[in-house]
């Protein structure tokens, strides 16, 4: 198994029944709920991917909120490796990481891997719900995993941008802020999560459904590339970069574009939820 991106049910599946044969594959299940934060695992353990471990967004896939940070901001990278190792990713290791949003949570254990350093990750497309419409096993299971060392990551140093970076942006723009949030809080018309509506000044609005079909796969990359290239207009991707309310559904954006084969676009990590911790940062509406 060598995916990066996208990888389908069927073929996990045959990945899953050739690993006795020791290609060495850990699959992640992401399952979140923001409103509901122990949703997920409960779902879990009523039935998973045989195999699969349990990746919490709080507690795996963040650090700790601070006064000045978003709601969720990105795991301390030497806690993070640590953890991949009790997970038992190394290397060598194909990862495949699921959700049951079309990927919106999913996508943010995909990027932290690259992040990292990690190529070989992918995205189940379609998630639980498409591994269940190809009756693929489910088990409610204890997964053990077999732990290694942590993982020796190399982190891409330009991968990120921060507050202060966009706040420059504002005066000398150098970089276009694409928002995967619905259109309905992007335009600040209905806000349900963090306390204040509207967007940076400046960004764009492609929801992360936009990259989804009617059944919750993503795309074709030829579909996606067409709609990426209309929106870059004559601008590189490595001008986008990508953010929503704390930094996970944006990484849904940055897969959307590997897969339509226009990498380097980079991740506003904080973004809106921690844009708007300071009230002297401008804010726009409709």
């Amino acid at each position: 198994m060598d995916y990066r991106t996208l990888i389908d049910a069927p073929s996990l599946e045959a990945g899953l029944n050739v690993c006795a044969a020791g290609i060495k594959r850990v699959v992640l299940d992401c399952r979140f709920n923001l409103m509901q934060p122990e949703a997920g695992l409960e779902l879990y353990r009523q039935g998973h991917i045989p195999g699969a471990i349990y990746a919490h967004l709080d507690r795996d896939l963040s650090s700790a909120i601070t006064p000045q940070s978003g709601r969720h901001p990105l795991p301390d990278p030497q806690q993070l490796a640590q953890r991949l190792g009790e997970w038992g990713i190394d290397v060598n290791t194909q990862v495949v990481v699921y959700d049951d949003m079309g990927g919106a949570m999913a996508a943010r254990a995909w990027w932290l891997l690259r992040w990292l350093g990690h190529e070989r990750v992918a995205v189940l497309d379609g998630g639980f719900p498409a591994w269940v419409a190809t009756e693929g096993a489910v088990s409610d299971e204890p997964v053990a995993p077999t732990p290694c060392d942590p993982y020796p990551y190399r982190m891409a140093s330009d991968a990120v941008i921060t507050t202060a970076e966009v706040l420059t942006n504002l005066q000398t723009p150098t970089f276009t802020l694409i928002d995967a949030r619905n259109a309905e809080r992007f335009y600040g018309e209905q806000e349900p999560i963090d306390p204040v509506a509207g967007h940076v000044p400046g960004a764009l609005n492609r929801p992360l459904s936009a990259s989804l079909t009617t059944t919750g796969t993503f795309k074709t990359a030829a579909q996606l590339r067409a709609e990426w290239l209309v929106l870059l207009e004559n601008h590189q991707p490595e001008t986008l970069v990508a953010m929503c309310g704390s930094g996970v559904t944006a990484c849904h954006l940055l897969l959307a574009l590997e897969v339509a084969g226009l990498p380097g676009a980079r991740l506003y990590a904080g973004s809106w939820s921690e844009w708007i911790r300071d009230t002297d940062r401008p804010i726009a509406t409709r």
